[in-house]
């Protein structure tokens, strides 16, 4: 008689290659892109080392102090203004990153993705060990720490466009918001742990704080290099549902999205046909205002819990870190709710009507860990979802005809304007915060307001259709 096989070897065979290859490439992305909120976090851990009370800090016996006040700050961010230029300095990341998006879908589509992705890694991680460099070679110039920063912005827009592009070539359409809210995860994880890794040395040799997360994600790109596979036909694996043909942009049946299919015909048209899709438009100009108070508490929380807790720097990011654990919980929970309501807009809109309460308490001062666990979740809920399932649903229409490289253009013309509000929340910070934080937090509001608003549109075309309305077609 033949034995049983043991059920572990059961399970792993009960997965044919196609799944394993599939689950590889989902960890694989989600490891890399990881690595890229990793080497970005550090920023906002060393900002309140940057510049602390100084009074509080016990000084060397040799050393000679001019004032009491700042000889522990680093210059140039010892002086009054320091939140202004941590606002400029968060910027020249961030205006970078927004501006270089809107051309990294068009590199994406015309380069290899693994070459592509492993390339802006590498070059990422170069960029992150220079910005920590300047602890020990003794740079105080602000221009230095802004060129770095600009120049890591614009390589860091590598990653996004890339990996969704990937996962949109070994993954078909139907429930995927489920999935994509847990793959989506991997910005909260890689922020947690760049607060963490920097953490551990913001308060002896804050210069670390960028060193490791910059030899980690150039790691990542030596991994990515020698193991990323970009399309499911490089190995032999069978193609998604979705996808049909490597028809380009250029050629798309202009009318077979919008009107009674015996009428299209072939036409050319221009990228911007991108924004005709429905949806594209309002799903990016509420990412704009998502972003903006996703990417102001991602840089200004852990100064914030510094300077209202009066924790010490390690202290304040470790705290942070509720906010980015909630962050994993919102996506998740948003992809489930989308998938089973079927309301994207819905979603993300009902996420951030609640959201606007847990921000009016943190503009109270309130720091419970609950209250930032909450405010993680809903705060980073409709960002992660737009910036996903969306995308990903947007980028393989049916009027696209499955062209895969699509998907790379669509995501990085959504995340692209999504990270103009990323550039102008944390510089809106700086500019407020002297005057008070609750300004800080009465601003963030508004974003979420103006966010809500932009898919009352959506919202209203879901809720026709869960009542049974649906569009007329044009004879």
């Amino acid at each position: 008689k033949m034995r049983s096989l043991a059920p572990g070897i059961k399970l792993i065979t009960s997965f044919s290659r196609d799944s394993w290859y599939r689950f590889f490439i989902l960890i694989l992305t989600f490891v890399f892109y990881t690595t890229y909120h990793l080497s970005r976090k550090p920023i906002s851990i060393i900002k309140s080392q940057l510049h602390r009370n100084c009074s509080n800090v016990i000084h060397p016996a040799d050393l000679n102090i001019t004032d009491n006040d700042t000889w522990c700050d680093w210059a140039p961010f010892d002086q009054n203004n320091y939140q202004n230029l941590f606002g400029v300095l968060d910027n020249c990341f961030l205006v970078a990153y927004a501006i270089g998006m809107f051309f990294s879908g068009m590199f994406g589509e015309r380069l290899p993705l693994r070459y592509y992705l492993s390339s802006g890694m590498i070059l990422s991680g170069l960029f992150t060990v220079l910005f920590g460099l300047g602890f020990y070679w003794q740079i105080h110039s602000l221009w230095y720490y802004c060129l770095v920063q600009a120049l890591n912005g614009l390589v860091q827009t590598t990653g996004w466009p890339a990996v969704v592009a990937c996962v949109g070539n070994w993954f078909g359409k139907g429930k995927r918001g489920f999935i994509m809210g847990i793959w989506n995860s991997h910005t909260s994880v890689g922020n947690i742990l760049g607060s963490l890794i920097a953490g551990v040395y913001v308060s002896s040799a804050w210069g670390l704080s960028f060193i490791v997360p910059g030899i980690i994600i150039a790691s990542a790109g030596v991994i990515c290099f020698l193991f990323l596979v970009e399309k499911p036909e490089d190995v032999n694996c069978t193609l998604p549902q979705h996808h049909v043909s490597s028809l380009t942009i250029k050629k798309i049946f202009a009318f077979s999205c919008c009107q009674d299919r015996s009428k299209y015909h072939n036409v050319t048209i221009a990228k911007r046909a991108m924004f005709m899709l429905q949806g594209v438009v309002e799903f990016s100009l509420c990412l704009l205002f998502a972003k903006l108070v996703s990417y102001t508490f991602l840089y200004w929380l852990p100064l914030y819990i510094a300077n209202v807790a009066h924790f010490d720097p390690k202290k304040a990011g470790d705290l942070s870190t509720l906010f980015d654990v909630g962050g994993i919980v919102g996506g998740i929970l948003a992809g489930l709710i989308s998938d089973y309501s079927g309301g994207r807009a819905t979603t993300c809109c009902a996420m951030l009507i609640i959201a606007a309460p847990m921000v009016i308490n943190h503009s109270g001062g309130c720091l419970l860990p609950s209250m930032l666990l909450w405010c993680g979740a809903l705060v980073n809920g409709p960002y992660a979802l737009i910036t996903t399932a969306v995308s990903a649903d947007l980028g393989t229409h049916e009027c696209l005809r499955g062209n895969s490289r699509a998907l790379s253009t669509v995501t990085a013309i959504i995340d692209g304007t999504g990270s103009i509000g990323a550039a102008v929340g944390p510089l809106l910070a700086g500019l407020i915060s002297p005057t008070g934080w609750n300004n800080v937090f009465y601003m963030l509001i508004s974003a979420d307001v103006l966010a809500c608003l932009l898919l009352s549109r959506l919202v209203y075309k879901e809720v026709r259709g869960w009542c049974g309305y649906t569009t007329r077609q044009r004879g």
